[in-house]
């Protein structure tokens, strides 16, 4: 959009404020209040940030501004506040791309892909729980009656919980998203909303905003969300299932799909599923960034009886214990993303991953039918099927050897997002748990 067209439809929609935005390292979203009367200078780059303040962001206190320049083609008028209009920026610093953004990395990606005559088209299913504190002070599950083993589309949970998902669903609508499920997931107080796939920025910048916007609705009814990956121990984690597929140039043309295939995939599909079979082991640094999100990526079972997530590097059909899943013909679903995936950060990187392995015909390998969850560890050794790593600093390691996956990132903030991650691992590593304290204290 242009400045004026900004300025029409902000008249149009009686818009007064803008919250000019951009997502640092984490995918949390920071922001300015812009009154829509200096909308021009906002687009001129008025917006200045202490990238130092904002999180990582690559700057020091000493370092100069850093300016979110607003991609006005992401502009939503907030639905709970309707004269107030979110915008996703693109950082800058000195009137130059900055290296360390998020959003910045992906749209470079996207660009090679254009090049190479495709156009990335994914939809997103991001699992989050409603909690509240209890008298110790604890999150837990708000919905004291949601207490089922497999709570799994309940109808009464879910009908306790109807006025925040259909006001949810009700703003997506107005939005234009075109919502079209919501459901119980399989963890009590845990959903899951559905809404049409678009372009990959599109989706990363809906991403972003949906995830803002449930915990800003669940916070009107005193509760909170939380899309972490794994919040307890006995209950199914928050995955955030990625569907991809790439299309023409024009984005007419399915370039996946292929009816006469047993799966409905081309041989494009199959080369980009190779690569990210073939990298994911250093995606998993970028897909899944919490020393949390290994304990999602578990064989062990909760009490639903199945984790749903991935264990093993392996593909399959409408199964769901595989890493990645062709849910139907013409598309494929990664299943290692989580809660806390950067949105920006984890196309990128898994953008690059299939890309590579169009570019070298990458075989995924035999289709896997088999329930991994129940197939010994021992077989699936004899069988090549390749692990997923279960630590953060183990998937840090698998990065630093994957350079397909550090060119994704950028030759800058490869190194950086190493560097951080590794001393989230170290602080972690560093601190004491109450399992510690219950298990050793007594005994040594």
């Amino acid at each position: 959009m242009t400045t004026e067209e900004v300025k029409a439809w902000v008249k149009d929609k009686g818009i007064e404020f803008f919250l000019c935005s951009f997502v640092e390292m984490s995918g949390a979203p920071k922001a300015k209040v812009v009154p829509a009367t200096h909308v021009e200078d906002m687009a001129q780059g008025s917006a200045g940030f202490a990238g130092f303040a904002t999180g990582e962001m690559g700057q020091g206190p000493h370092d100069p501004d850093m300016i979110s320049m607003p991609d006005f083609d992401s502009l939503t008028a907030l639905p709970w506040r309707r004269n107030v209009a979110w915008v996703a920026g693109n950082a800058e610093v000195d009137g130059k791309a900055w290296d360390y953004c998020p959003r910045t990395i992906l749209r470079r990606q996207l660009e090679k892909a254009r090049k190479k005559g495709y156009v990335l088209n994914v939809g997103v299913e991001p699992e989050f729980m409603l909690l509240k504190r209890n008298d110790q002070g604890e999150y837990v599950p708000w919905d004291s009656l949601d207490t089922l083993g497999k709570p799994c589309y309940d109808l009464r949970a879910l009908n306790r919980n109807l006025d925040v998902m259909t006001t949810l669903i009700r703003y997506m609508q107005e939005l234009g998203w075109s919502p079209y499920a919501n459901d119980h997931e399989d963890a009590n107080c845990q959903f899951e909303i559905n809404w049409l796939y678009s372009t990959a920025l599109t989706t990363a910048d809906r991403h972003t905003f949906f995830k803002w916007m449930v915990r800003t609705v669940a916070e009107q009814n005193g509760l909170l969300a939380t899309f972490m990956p794994k919040p307890f121990a006995n209950l199914t984690g928050n995955g955030a299932h990625y569907h991809m597929s790439l299309w023409d140039l024009k984005n007419k043309t399915n370039l996946f799909l292929d009816a006469k295939d047993g799966n409905g995939l081309s041989k494009l599909a199959y080369g980009f599923m190779g690569g990210l079979l073939k990298h994911a082991r250093g995606l998993a640094a970028v897909t899944n960034p919490l020393v949390n999100s290994y304990k999602r990526l578990i064989r062990g079972a909760p009490r639903s009886g199945a984790t749903w997530a991935p264990v093993y590097v392996t593909y399959g059909g409408s199964n769901r214990t595989q890493m990645v899943r062709i849910p139907g013909p013409g598309r494929i679903e990664n299943r290692i993303v989580d809660g806390a995936a950067n949105p920006y950060l984890a196309l990128s990187a898994m953008l690059a991953a299939g890309l590579d392995g169009i570019e070298n015909k990458t075989d995924p390998g035999k289709r896997n039918n088999d329930n991994l969850y129940e197939v010994s560890e021992e077989e699936l050794k004899r069988r090549g099927i390749g692990f997923l790593p279960t630590s953060l600093t183990e998937a840090l390691d698998c990065l630093e050897q994957d350079p397909v996956i550090q060119e994704a990132l950028g030759p800058i903030y490869a190194p950086y997002y190493m560097r951080v991650k590794r001393e989230e691992w170290h602080q972690y590593h560093r601190s004491i748990s109450r399992w510690e304290m219950d298990n050793y204290l007594g005994l040594y």
